[in-house]
């Protein structure tokens, strides 16, 4: 299964912006969507659990709108909602309740897989793709019914895995040809053309879009992504119990010593306070390895075209190289 024609159509580059906590809000996906990327959002960021509800209809409003509005151009790309599935996520099921009565067109699963999920998505002709840091757990998703796989490889911003994209990516293509999406790094146009040539359908992009003038990021933040490199990443799970990665300026402001972080012993993926640590997200800002590319705050419609030009470049310089047309 590929995703259909009717999604991709409506793509001006093959990317699914990636779902950030705190950062991706209304505003910021429907200017994903308009742009010409799939925009996407965590259903936890809709806080008190109600607001969810009045977050999918906003989008879904503003979208029609959109299409309505224009003639003859490109309508809006879909959106899609990001479920955390794990245990310790008490409103998934109102979450996931939420998303069948407004048929999100796609759901994105994390922190395991569920086939009850899953149907319940397929019910209304939604499509489920499943975030894996390696081949057991995609292999897990898709026996689960999951339709497609987001590839989360080492430089994801926030949790992410520890292989190399090449080598997730061909392992996971030894056995199926379904939706695969790459995340890890990607901020620059070229970057997505080498996903797709390393066996992605689709980029997975996040980090890049924190320092769009719609995301909900301090100021501060942003400014640290444009200020920042792939050396100022630390990986570290101290801060949730899951592998992530955090701007170390972030960590040394909170009184930390980036180089110098504890183990931690248990799973809370941020979800559940702890008073002993600094606060993930909010205080301690995630970040994937491929902000070095970021060099100033702007729209996201200007990130999306940024990227779109410098991947069209990179087709024409593929395409023209002489041992391509030997």
């Amino acid at each position: 299964m590929m995703l259909p024609d009717v999604l991709c159509s409506r793509l001006a580059l093959p990317v699914v912006a990636a779902p950030m906590f705190i950062v991706s809000c209304p505003e910021l996906v429907v200017a994903q969507c308009i742009s010409g990327v799939i925009g996407s959002f965590p259903a936890l960021n809709a806080r008190p659990v109600s607001m969810l509800d009045d977050w999918l209809a906003e989008i879904s409003e503003r979208l029609a709108a959109h299409d309505a509005a224009i003639d003859g151009g490109r309508k809006a790309a879909p959106f899609a909602v990001n479920l955390i599935v794990h245990k310790s996520n008490a409103r998934i099921e109102d979450d996931l309740e939420q998303c069948v009565r407004h048929r999100v067109p796609l759901v994105i699963t994390s922190l395991g897989a569920r086939a009850d999920v899953n149907e319940a998505v397929h019910s209304y002709g939604g499509i489920v793709l499943h975030d894996v840091i390696n081949d057991r757990f995609a292999r897990k998703a898709i026996e689960k019914g999951a339709d497609g796989l987001v590839a989360v490889a080492v430089g994801a911003g926030g949790h992410a895995g520890a292989l190399s994209p090449f080598a997730l990516v061909q392992e996971i293509r030894q056995w199926f040809d379904g939706p695969l999406l790459l995340s890890g790094a990607i901020a620059h146009g070229r970057s997505v053309l080498a996903a797709q040539a390393a066996g992605a359908d689709l980029a997975y992009v996040g980090s890049a879009f924190i320092a769009a003038r719609e995301a909900n990021a301090a100021p501060e933040y942003k400014q640290c992504i444009v200020d920042s490199a792939a050396s100022d990443i630390v990986y570290s799970n101290y801060f949730t119990g899951v592998h992530g990665n955090f701007l170390r300026s972030s960590i040394s402001d909170a009184g930390l010593d980036p180089d110098n972080l504890p183990t931690a012993l248990t799973h809370t993926f941020g979800s559940v306070a702890d008073e002993s640590k600094p606060k993930a997200w909010s205080q301690i800002w995630g970040s994937g390895q491929g902000i070095g590319v970021i060099d100033k705050v702007e729209s996201t419609a200007a990130i999306v075209e940024r990227m779109r030009a410098e991947y069209e470049q990179a087709v024409d310089s593929i395409t023209a190289a002489a041992w391509v047309n030997a």
